[in-house]
């Protein structure tokens, strides 16, 4: 069993680094060549993270005319952005009802159409870069892990209809092994504006568009202090210091110390996948016939979907502390348990993959982007993040390029955390809660 993301194993040769293959070592292959030393460096807009938020901005930044650097103490896409279930989701994480009882109608629906627009961004992005990305818009299907979800189902697609003019459909017990193959569930949601891609190729497109724009990308550089001065910003790296106007972080899951602002607002929760041996090309069609994204209604939810090349991606909340070579295993072996589950037909199927990453929750379970003190940022996707993270790390660069054009998911305070300064000590406190909520909800 690999324990490393699958898609890292589909990144195709490029001039840019070698490809990932079994013997590759746990690192996403190198997007630009070893960061030289950045002594003295002069930059507009220095960009912490070389995920999708900040390729994104950097992208958006360049196009305009600044000078941009990106650095990462990592590799392009290393984080969640090549470690994700590459599911394009419509709204946000919270639902439609809880969007409307905290927000009130008006402004909850343009939260939600603010969600779904990002995923036409997105898919406007990927055409006009022609980032080869496996794209495909397939809808998702929710699946009720008991019979009173899917009578909450029910209320859910009237509510999108009446208040977001957003169209879903359901599928009664007896019907949904039309749509997946498992009897588990009590009736589906299915929601067709939804999309899937390969995220690891996705990332890697977008640092390829954000290198053509200008911007510069520094990976395996570290940063260490982020000074505020009279005139911009000294950014203190691993390769050395750097001036800039500005400073965007974006690093959402895996913000550290030297932003300590930014990490009391965003709690990193390890979200988990394994993947199975190429199955029988009928075999993973009788999985999910439609290729849909899926996912189920638990708090502790199960996340799923088939590969192009016909594996079985199966990710969920298996436990909540951080990905490392002790949990990835124990993870695993959790997850093939819930994949049997579903699937009994599964049951002695080997796992060629099991891996691990971060993601980003907020307080209020809302994105956020804007500025804390005079530092950018944008974050807290919750699960959500290919077509968030994208949107908001452009929307914010547009914001540091002079747009005000207003934008509810800059409206949004993003409140800190109580008592937390970048130790979750209470997730296993919260995992508890959430699996009771299972149990008796």
């Amino acid at each position: 069993m690999n324990l490393r993301p699958y898609w890292w194993d589909t990144i195709v040769p490029t001039a840019a680094g070698p490809v990932a293959g079994p013997s590759a070592p746990s690192a996403i292959p190198p997007a630009t060549p070893p960061a030289t030393p950045l002594e003295r460096a002069d930059v507009d807009v220095v960009v912490v993270g070389a995920g999708y938020t900040g390729l994104s901005a950097a992208r958006r930044l360049a196009r305009s005319g600044a000078s941009v650097l990106v650095v990462d103490r990592e590799d392009v896409g290393w984080g969640a952005s090549s470690r994700n279930g590459g599911q394009v989701l419509t709204g946000l994480r919270l639902e439609a009802a809880e969007l409307v009882a905290r927000y009130g109608e008006t402004r909850a629906k343009r939260l939600f159409a603010a969600a779904n627009d990002a995923i036409v961004h997105l898919e406007s992005l990927i055409a006009d870069e022609r980032i080869d990305c496996e794209y495909e818009r397939r809808g998702h299907i929710q699946a009720a892990w008991k019979p009173s979800h899917f009578k909450a189902f029910a209320e859910e697609r009237a509510l999108l209809a009446r208040v977001f003019g957003h169209r879903v459909e359901l599928v009664e017990r007896s019907g949904q092994r039309a749509e997946i193959g498992s009897d588990l569930y009590h009736g589906l949601l299915v929601d067709e504006r939804s999309g899937g891609l390969n995220p690891a190729r996705y990332v890697r497109g977008l640092a390829a568009a954000a290198a053509r724009a200008g911007a510069r990308l520094a990976t395996g550089v570290a940063v260490q202090r982020m000074e505020r001065q009279p005139t911009g910003w000294q950014v203190q790296t691993s390769a050395g210091i750097v001036a800039s106007a500005d400073v965007l972080i974006a690093t959402n899951g895996y913000t550290g110390r030297s932003a300590p602002e930014v990490q009391r607002r965003f709690v990193p929760v390890g979200s988990y996948i394994v993947a199975t041996e190429r199955l029988a090309a009928d075999q993973a069609a009788a999985l999910l016939p439609t290729r849909r994204m899926a996912f189920d209604s638990k708090h502790f939810l199960y996340y799923f979907r088939v590969t192009s090349d016909q594996r079985l991606l199966f990710g969920g909340r298996a436990e909540f502390s951080a990905p490392g070579p002790d949990s990835i295993p124990r993870a695993a072996a959790i997850l093939e348990r819930g994949m049997t589950a579903v699937f009994p037909e599964l049951a002695g199927v080997r796992i060629d993959y099991a891996w691990g990453g971060n993601v980003a929750f907020t307080r209020d379970q809302m994105p956020h982007a804007g500025r804390i003190g005079d530092a950018y940022f944008a974050g807290g996707y919750g699960g959500h993040g290919i077509a968030l993270a994208t949107e908001l790390g452009d929307l914010i660069a547009r914001r540091m390029g002079g747009d005000g054009s207003p934008h509810p998911l800059t409206e949004l305070e993003c409140p800190t955390i109580p008592f937390y300064h970048g130790n979750p000590w209470f997730l296993p406190f919260a995992g508890a809660y959430y699996k009771v909520m299972d149990w008796i909800s």
